[in-house]
């Protein structure tokens, strides 16, 4: 099948992969000096955990062709810049879109994206759990196994036929299609947990390694106090029973166990601190959108969530502080 991915930062590097492996016929979308680096030397990923290398050598373009048919488009483009590519995204030649990442303005994005494009299409979205970085001439990939995809339409399951390209598209690779009944709850419950790690790491300037047994407490404490929030509002909880990981329980024990790891480790540089460091303006903006969705009918009451917060330099000082450094 001939598939397009629409950005290659590390998300988008990793599924450019997978499809390769399944033998798909993979066009990645990426400009400037990394666009040239795939042309001239092929997309080169290490495998952080798995200890391995792999050089893959898909198609690469800097932008969409509307007389190319395609099978399907995965856009893996920040959050803060998502709404951005909606209309480049809208002249591309195919009946299934699929929008990867944080992302909580999922119904109007998919509104727009919709009212640009000239040809019918089904709109999905999708949460993809890898980290990493990329450097000059590769790219770092921390992952868990295969990884995969969560994805879904707004309010339902993918429809059958889409379903069933996606489990072609990925046949044989291990890449599991989770199918979610509502991926705009999943993405509304997804920054309950990523947010306060988010918080530490600002705290803690860019190095959990950094943080005090009680900061990680709070890590833990903070997003059961989101997730009883979001109850109030009428919004599910998915994936299903994600909030018992931060409830007493062995759920929690485990996780407390996760992120001890990742607090002392390079697992949580590659993980959490380096997207932190290189995406404050994703950061701000989901911090942003995420604050006005629990203040929808009030301001909660969050002490755990607001003290992990307050620890946490001023946005605008982070912007300073990483922006800055990325342009060195």
């Amino acid at each position: 099948m001939k598939v397009l991915v629409f950005g290659a930062g590390v998300i988008g590097c990793y599924l450019t992969h997978v499809l390769c492996t399944s033998g798909q016929d993979v066009t990645l979308l990426a400009r400037g000096a990394w666009k040239d680096t795939l042309e001239s030397h092929g997309l080169e990923l290490r495998h952080h955990l798995q200890r391995k290398t792999t050089l893959d050598h898909p198609t690469v373009t800097d932008h969409i062709d509307p007389a190319i048919r395609w099978d399907a488009v995965f856009a893996a483009m920040p959050y803060h810049q998502m709404q951005k590519i909606l209309p480049q995204l809208a002249l591309a030649n195919t009946d299934l879109v699929v929008l990867i990442g944080n992302n909580m303005r999922a119904a109007a994005m998919q509104k727009e994206l919709l009212r640009l494009s000239s040809t019918p299409k089904e709109i999905l979205f999708a949460f993809q759990v890898t980290g990493g970085d990329r450097l000059q001439d590769h790219a770092i990939v921390e992952r868990f196994g295969k990884a995969g995809l969560d994805i879904g339409a707004l309010h339902s399951r993918p429809s059958q036929a889409a379903q069933e390209k996606l489990t072609t598209l990925f046949k044989n690779t291990g890449y599991k299609m989770r199918w979610q009944p509502d991926m705009e709850a999943f993405l509304f419950c997804h920054p309950a947990a990523v947010l306060p790690i988010a918080y530490l790491a600002y705290a803690c300037d860019g190095d959990l390694r950094r943080s005090t047994r009680k900061q990680r407490k709070q890590m833990l404490d903070a997003p059961a106090e989101a997730y009883d929030r979001l109850i109030q509002l009428g919004i599910p909880i998915l994936p299903e029973k994600d909030d018992l990981f931060y409830r007493p329980g062995p759920r929690r024990f485990l996780m407390r166990i996760l992120y001890f790891i990742m607090a002392k480790s390079s697992i949580g540089d590659l993980i959490a601190c380096n997207h932190c460091r290189n995406a404050v303006a994703e950061m701000e903006m989901l911090d942003r959108d995420f604050t006005a969705l629990l203040e929808r009918d009030g301001t909660p009451s969050m002490p755990v969530w607001n003290a992990l917060k307050a620890q946490m330099p001023s946005w605008d000082k982070l912007h300073q502080a990483y922006d800055k450094k990325r342009k060195q």
